[in-house]
């Protein structure tokens, strides 16, 4: 009886065995002949303060709602300064459509000519749309409106051409870094897309020519307005996010620029500037900016140059950067960061991309190192004489090279005595350009978010098997049933 019994269960062993092994080798092939829909794409137009930067993006058509899959297959750097400066300068205007019609080129054979008309192109205009509109509301929206009639000549698919606040700008940060780095979905071991396990965010910091911004999911989150909840995949994240405009590295110079005028002379001294350099800056630059207009000399005149010289002091220029940050109004604030604004503690890991990124890089330290590695680089950069510079960064601009002191001591500054940054929590910081050959730039979130990429509620969809998981069954369910078999035959041969 015990023989027979065990002879049946053999068989059902095999039975099952030769089930699994068919459906999962029909399921395989299904795959092998299914056929895509293809690839789609995305495109946007980063209309920062100092460029223009154009972005493709490419996913795979069937994934559309999944994350972890849109690429940028393409960056394109449009010449010439942001379009806030279009219609000041013919012969720059000139030069900038020209390069914009080139990377549009250039977008367009990176994109199949069937997908073009289907293909969406936003654009998002940032803190120097931002700093025009309030000057001159008029001149801001006819670039808008000129922007527009534009890519709607192109043969893609129109979506939105707009000014983005700063929160909205610091938000789409947070989330490019976090969508790239597969924070929000991640695969299982069954293929499918499932919420990463302890579910942690990174925080996001930015720094662009006219703003900075900070964007982190605190440990505490209050029920104010001052964070955005976003629901992303189903879970709902509390992420307090500020832009600081007029503390973009461009304009925070333009800032210390302003505060070492001396309007007695027109030399200046300047602890930032290497040793054995000087410049001759246009009073019309320093003051032209609604950052700094406040502090034009009685006898300010924009056709007037001011010379400064270069003294390559470390200390008296970061404590001249300083100067620039109102730290007096957080004074007994425990939740405050600079210029009375609010901040909760910082709290988990960060990224720092863009202006942070680039200033470290060229300071060649790069990703993770400690602030006391990052004070004395800067020290030692910041006591070089120009000559030295010159010679050790001969490819580089004269107007980056001078100023990479400044930003370092900036950066320094934003970071700890702004952010509230210390020895241990810096350590945290990562100084880094992209993930899997992607950017960490506000523009992927943008395009995700409006292109309706990211869903308000999860979809956990399970894809065809891949080939390792379908091998790994096969030899399993095969090993199973050549087992089953030779039990079958010995307990068969026992009952004889």
């Amino acid at each position: 009886m015990a023989s027979k019994l065990a002879a049946a269960l053999a068989l059902l062993f095999l039975l099952t065995s030769l089930t699994v092994i068919v459906t999962v080798a029909i399921i395989q092939i299904h795959k092998t002949h299914y056929l895509s829909p293809g690839d789609k794409y995305g495109i946007v137009l980063d209309a920062g303060s100092s460029r223009t930067t154009v972005y493709v993006y490419k996913w795979p058509a069937e994934k559309e709602n999944n994350t972890g899959v849109v690429k940028q297959i393409m960056i394109c750097n449009i010449d010439g300064p942001g379009i806030s400066s279009l219609g000041l300068n013919a012969e720059q205007d000139h030069r900038s459509w020209s390069s914009m019609e080139d990377c549009m080129n250039k977008t367009q054979q990176k994109i199949p000519p069937s997908q073009h008309n289907t293909t969406p192109i936003f654009l998002g205009a940032t803190a120097g749309m931002r700093l025009l509109r309030s000057k001159n509301a008029t001149a801001a929206n006819a670039i808008m409106s000129e922007m527009e009639r534009y890519l709607q000549r192109l043969p893609f698919r129109f979506q939105n051409a707009s000014v983005i606040s700063g929160e909205e700008e610091g938000l789409y940060g947070w989330i490019t870094a976090n969508y790239l780095m597969d924070n929000f979905l991640e695969k299982n071991i069954w293929n499918a897309w499932v919420r990463p396990h302890g579910a942690k965010t990174i925080g996001s910091l930015d720094l662009g020519g006219a703003s900075t911004q900070i964007a982190f999911s605190p440990e505490e989150p209050d029920s104010s307005d001052r964070f955005r909840r976003v629901t992303l995949y189903g879970y709902e994240y509390s992420v307090y996010t500020h832009s600081y405009t007029c503390y973009g590295r461009n304009e925070a110079e333009r800032q210390v620029l302003a505060a070492l005028v001396q309007t007695s002379s027109g030399t200046s001294e300047n602890p930032c500037y290497p040793q054995d350099y000087s410049a001759v800056i246009p009073e019309e630059y320093i003051f032209g900016s609604q950052c700094t207009a406040a502090k034009k000399p009685v006898n300010y005149n924009p056709k007037k140059h001011v010379t400064f010289v270069g003294t390559g002091d470390p200390a008296l220029c970061r404590e001249t950067v300083l100067s620039i940050f109102n730290l007096s109004s957080c004074e007994g604030e425990d939740h405050c960061s600079f210029n009375g604004v609010y901040q909760p503690a910082l709290t988990g890991m960060f990224v720092a991309y863009a202006g942070f990124y680039y200033t470290t890089g060229a300071l060649k330290l790069k990703g993770y190192f400690s602030l006391e590695d990052f004070n004395s680089t800067t020290w030692s950069f910041c006591s070089r004489k120009w000559k030295d510079l010159q010679s050790n960064y001969s490819s580089v601009k004269e107007s980056y090279l001078r100023s990479y002191c400044f930003s370092a001591n900036y950066i320094y500054n934003l970071l700890v005595y702004g952010y509230k940054f210390n020895s241990h929590t810096w350590e945290q910081i990562r100084f880094q350009k992209e993930v899997n050959n992607s950017n960490i730039a506000w523009s992927m979130g943008y395009m995700l978010i409006l292109s309706n990429m990211v869903p308000a509620e999860a979809r956990l969809v399970v894809l065809p098997l891949s080939n390792s998981v379908f091998a790994g069954l096969l030899f399993m369910f095969s090993a199973l049933a050549i087992l089953s078999l030779m039990f079958l035959i010995i307990s068969v041969v026992r009952s004889c």
